[in-house]
């Protein structure tokens, strides 16, 4: 027999003793045991003399069989180890790859044309892709690309496989976008064929050279076995493209992952031994997303078997596979529905209890602390366990982190004790919210697990609590030695984002040390919103550490580091000594740049409905604390003009997207609440600045409803969905009015032209109450306000007042007793 194949980068070729050059079959001998290498070393002159011979003729070969002869006579000719790699390469590019190819088909075929049997084609066939694919170019080839779905038929099927049942599970995965056709179409192989590389691509291509090939195909014989040399060759290939740049996605697109989990299923020759680890590569890189979202029911069974084999294992073989587990978990993102998840991850949390409280080597627990936040991520804590063994499980996380951070200055961690230390963040992550009131750093959506430990005690909160803050004192205590040059650092990120989870619930901890903290964290910030180098390094490494991203699969951007900790400046622009602190570091503009860049980027999505980002809510949030507290600074600081000029662009856009109403009533809020604090002036009122007041009052009279039938007022359609959120920032915006009305005498005259005071005096004469008591002194205090700056108005309000239809406008008590005064 004559077989070639790669066995540690090195050419093999194998053939029986009595063979020779004008041999034109090949004969059944020994197997793939008995091969001779074809090194890549030096020749000596008559060495090359032969093998240009020998070149020549494989060059030349005018069909299959001189073309195997001429194989023979290299492998013969030129002793082991002394062939160098420009030779080898010239080798492969006489061979070429349509060759096993059609030994491949062939063999599938059935077709005696050969006069060879099937499993020696296959044989020779794979070997000749294995050694081919050693070189990156060949194995990037769309030619050894498409033998990609054969193989992974053998692999999955056996003798058992044919093109009718490769094609219908290619046509429930669908195909890839960049898959060429299948091999079915590809010539066969022949004793003395003469094929090019151009025939054989019309006949693959040919509208019906294709379907006449896959109906003149059948079964493999069932006498013929993948043997574990073939199965061995064709892992070699797939691993080979594996590790190429685009590599799984050649694979997924080509039907690897049904394929392999098939392979499993009917636990084929090397599948558990080579399939299962390929598999975990797919999983574990960045086309894991997208092979859960195509293959969720594959995937699934995949993670019940290897659940079940992790539950049986025992000892160290349980330990070592706590560290190959999460591979095969699916990301957040695309995650199947939790009734299917659910049992296989309370099976996992059961096998992984005993675990975590036996004693363990720092390795051994690094890796169980990874399963664990895993686990936390797709399901929550409510599969955990009892509330003792979730205390444990945050302590232990809580510990690794204080002692890993807690080093000297310039320690340097290892890429281990990042990955460990990166687990411990998310499970602190997840124990926040039971230790600290709030909602976290951002609002969860519905998909994501409930974070809350059901049954704890309040002595175990209390205990979280404290194991908590001792963590995260090591936290601040290792960002406090960071230097700007490692602001490029994934680790960093990651040590950054979990403070901030931290400081959204809780900023009374640790109140001294934050606000000494603060020049790190917006430095920070403001380093990773100016310059974005680092996405697609972060991507990268947060991918591989399973962390999911702000948006829960978004892309990382440098927007992220600030999104992360905007909800913890809401709380200490709130307060005066972290608020100072904020100031010195022109916190403002760094919020106001937020902002200009998240409308770029919203205008950038020309969708009509818009996506909500509630960032930038927070933002506002923040910029709404530094307007009411520190007056004098929105004067000074030249930020706040150009916010002025994004609110005016900004909000007759949001005027017409319900979608991101709140936005529009920060946004909204927020100008108001500027404009009170703007001097008189004499000089003219900017357009900018009047199109603002203008849809500001547009917006403000849409909130409440009424109708001509008595009863009372009622909060708009368009407004109740978001009432809860929005309505605190209605009622403070009409109270910032009326001190715009004092600050800015103009703005009475727009107040009567777009019509808010006429339609805010016939919803009060018209309805008998307001929605509630809030409501009722927001708008009482507006209408003082215009009362007492405008005769006008206050002889609109009087005249109403002594009507009959006064409506809810007679129980407003401090509104009649400011006309009395007047």
């Amino acid at each position: 027999m004559t077989a070639v194949a790669m066995a540690e980068g090195t050419l093999i070729v194998c053939s029986d003793s009595g063979s020779s050059s004008q041999h034109t079959g090949i004969e059944k001998g020994e197997g793939l045991g008995e091969r001779a290498c074809l090194a890549i070393d030096g020749l000596s002159a008559a060495q090359r003399d032969v093998l240009e011979r020998c070149l020549h003729a494989l060059t030349h070969a005018k069909n299959d069989s001189h073309t195997l002869a001429a194989l023979l006579l290299i492998t013969r000719l030129c002793p082991a180890g002394q062939l160098d790699s420009g030779s080898l390469r010239r080798i492969f590019e006489a061979v070429g790859l349509s060759l096993p190819a059609r030994l491949l088909v062939t063999a599938v075929r059935g077709s005696d044309a050969s006069g060879l049997p099937p499993e020696e084609l296959l044989s020779l066939g794979t070997a000749l892709l294995a050694a081919l694919s050693t070189d990156p170019e060949m194995a990037a080839h769309l030619q050894l690309l498409t033998t990609i779905p054969l193989l992974l038929g053998l692999l999955a099927d056996g003798s058992k496989w044919s093109p009718e049942k490769q094609a219908k599970h290619q046509g429930r995965q669908g195909m890839g976008p960049d898959q060429p056709s299948q091999a079915n179409g590809t010539a066969e192989f022949t004793s003395n064929s003469n094929l090019d590389t151009a025939a054989m691509k019309e006949d693959a291509t040919s509208p019906t050279g294709s379907e006449e090939a896959t109906a003149k195909i059948g079964t493999l014989d069932s006498s013929v076995q993948l043997d574990e040399a073939v199965a061995t060759d064709c892992y070699q290939v797939l691993f080979t493209v594996c590790a190429l740049p685009r590599g799984p996605e050649q694979l997924l697109a080509r039907g690897a992952v049904p394929a392999l989990c098939r392979a499993l299923e009917q636990k084929q020759t090397l599948s558990y031994e080579k399939a299962l680890p390929l598999l975990g590569t797919l999983l574990s890189g960045k086309t894991r997303e997208r092979a859960w979202s195509r293959h969720p029911a594959e995937l699934l069974s995949l993670l019940a078997r290897v659940t079940q084999d992790f539950c049986q294992a025992v000892d160290h073989a349980q330990l070592d596979m706590c560290a190959l587990v999460p591979q095969y978990l699916p990301s957040l993102v695309g995650t199947p529905k939790d009734a299917d998840l659910k049992p296989t991850v309370v099976q996992l949390w059961t096998a992984l209890r005993p675990i975590l409280q036996a004693k363990l080597t720092p390795v051994q627990l690094g890796h169980v602390l990874i399963f664990s936040a895993c686990l936390l991520d797709l399901c929550g804590w409510e599969p955990v366990g009892p509330p003792k063994f979730c205390c444990l499980l945050v302590n232990r996380a809580c510990v690794e982190v204080r002692m890993g951070l807690e080093e000297p200055p310039g320690a340097v961690l290892s890429h281990e004790l990042q990955q460990t230390l990166t687990a411990c963040y998310r499970i602190m992550e997840a124990a926040i919210e039971q230790a600290c009131s709030g909602q976290g750093v951002d609002q969860q959506s519905d998909a994501q697990p409930q974070t809350t430990i059901t049954g704890l005690s309040l002595q175990q909160s209390r205990q979280v609590l404290r194991v908590l803050e001792e963590a995260f004192s090591a936290v601040v205590y290792h960002l406090q030695q960071v230097d700007p040059s490692r602001y490029d650092d994934p680790f960093i990120f990651a040590t950054f984002r979990s403070l901030c989870a931290w400081l959204a619930e809780e900023t009374s901890c640790l109140k001294e040390e934050v606000t000494a903290l603060l020049p790190f964290l917006i430095g920070y910030a403001r380093s990773h919103l100016q310059g974005e180098s680092m996405e697609q390094g972060l991507s990268d490494w947060m991918s591989e550490m399973s962390v999911g991203g702000a948006s829960q699969g978004g892309a990382w951007s440098g927007k992220d580091a600030l999104r992360y900790l905007l909800p913890a400046l809401c709380h200490l622009s709130a307060e005066d000594d972290p608020r100072k602190a904020l100031l010195t570091l022109d916190t403002p503009a760094l919020l106001v740049s937020f902002l200009i860049q998240g409308w770029r980027d919203l205008r950038g999505e020309g969708r009509a409905a818009l996506a909500r980002d509630p960032s930038m809510e927070t933002a506002c949030s923040a910029l709404l604390n530094f307007a009411v507290t520190e007056p004098e600074r929105v004067g000074l600081d030249p930020c706040f003009k150009a916010l002025e000029s994004l609110l005016s662009e900004a909000l007759p856009v949001l005027l017409h997207k319900p979608s991101l109403l709140v936005l529009a009533a920060n946004l909204c809020t927020l100008g108001l609440m500027i404009g009170r604090l703007k001097p008189v002036s004499e000089a003219a009122v900017e357009a900018g600045q009047r199109r603002f007041f203008s849809t500001a009052l547009r917006f403000l009279r849409g909130a409440l409803a009424y109708s001509s039938a008595p009863g009372p007022a009622k909060v708009s359609p368009s407004w109740e969905e978001w009432w809860a959120e929005a309505g605190e920032l209605w009622r403070l915006g009409l109270q910032a009015l009326g001190g715009c009305v004092k600050a800015q005498p103009w703005i009475v005259t727009l107040v009567r032209e777009e019509g808010w005071l006429s339609h805010t005096l016939n919803m009060l004469g018209s309805c008998s109450a307001l929605p509630d008591p809030e409501t009722k002194a927001a708008l009482e205090e507006a209408l003082c306000a215009l009362a007492l700056q405008c005769p006008l108005c206050r002889k609109d309000i009087t005249v109403l007042l002594k009507s009959d239809a006064k409506g809810a406008l007679g129980s407003m008590g401090k509104l009649r007793k400011t006309l009395s005064t007047i």
